[in-house]
């Protein structure tokens, strides 16, 4: 038997997989990729007796992929906190999956392990921009305001690295990234031990400090729309840039974005976090559009497609 782990390539995806794994260590192919590759179940070669851990992808996106592994007798374990879409019924699927704006994939992996991994949840919900969440958590841990800060720090860190168009606009790639994590049970011990985690938080404040300096491109009734320069660096702060302009002015949509290979433009999106809702449906609006409904992308949005997407964007919001 062959146990593949999948999973997405940012914060969510390497902590909620490093809970599993610490929980219950497993030898496993690990597929994942950069943060908007989500079609990961067909690159899976399982056959009949393998078994699929799948964690932070959305089953919509992969449904396909998910059904045809199931029919061929390979058992799948799924935990995700997106758009679920027409989840199938199989005996060969034990999903967890909740699609809550106030959840991610690590805090679900959290109640089923009990707490057991607490802190690695409390860097995932960090990562995925829950900082209530992440607090709320931490009370039994009894951290301290700089722990807890270091923790944040760690998530932020861990989240800027999956981001960018390729795998040559990351830091790290996030196998060797997870690999570079996993000796670690504790999250203190990697953050004073691993140069690769100094690296990656020194190139996300760079790269932050050059997109602050932005102003909006684009300042709707509801909404502050931001279109970066094509670079490498703009590619891989869209996400963290979001959540940082959410957080600033949380009762405005922010809409974040960058020209892609194609001619047209990926695009980051946050629902205000005083009503974190409505961005996934928004972003499925659009042929290459998903995500989870408080924070959802467009992979490739026509040029002339921008201004549909700005008055779009101010009707979901407004």
């Amino acid at each position: 038997m062959i146990h593949f782990d999948v999973f997405n390539g940012d914060a969510d995806g390497i902590c909620a997989l490093h809970q599993l794994r610490l929980a219950t260590p497993v030898e496993s192919v690990l597929i994942t990729g950069v943060k908007r590759d989500v079609a990961l179940l067909q690159r899976v070669p399982a056959l009949a007796g393998d078994r699929v851990t799948v964690l932070d992808i959305s089953a919509a996106t992969n449904r396909a992929a998910l059904v045809a592994l199931l029919d061929r007798g390979v058992r799948v374990d799924y935990f995700d906190h997106h758009f679920a879409g027409n989840l199938p019924v199989h005996p060969g699927l034990r999903a967890t999956i909740d699609p809550s704006p106030r959840v991610c994939t690590g805090i679900l992996v959290d109640r089923h392990l009990g707490g057991k991994q607490r802190a690695w949840a409390l860097v995932a919900a960090f990562g995925d921009n829950l900082g209530a969440e992440a607090a709320a958590l931490a009370v039994p841990l009894a951290l301290d305001a700089a722990a807890l800060a270091c923790l944040r720090e760690l998530g932020e860190s861990l989240a800027y690295n999956a981001y960018g168009d390729t795998e040559a606009d990351l830091i790290v790639h996030p196998a060797t990234l997870y690999r570079t994590l996993r000796p670690y049970a504790d999250p203190f011990e990697f953050i004073a031990a691993e140069p690769i985690l100094r690296r990656i938080d020194e190139a996300r404040r760079d790269d932050l400090s050059r997109a602050m300096a932005s102003n909006p491109s684009f300042a709707l009734e509801h909404a502050r729309v931001y279109v970066l320069p094509d670079a490498a660096w703009s590619r891989r702060v869209r996400g963290v840039f979001g959540n940082h302009r959410a957080n600033e002015r949380p009762a405005l949509a922010h809409a974040i974005l960058s020209p892609n290979a194609h001619g047209g433009y990926t695009v980051s999106v946050r629902a205000p976090l005083a009503r974190p809702a409505g961005a996934d449906a928004l972003c499925r609006e659009f042929a290459t559009g998903g995500g989870r409904t408080s924070a959802a992308g467009i992979d490739d949005l026509p040029p002339e497609a921008v201004p549909d997407f700005m008055r779009r964007l101010e009707r979901a919001f407004g």
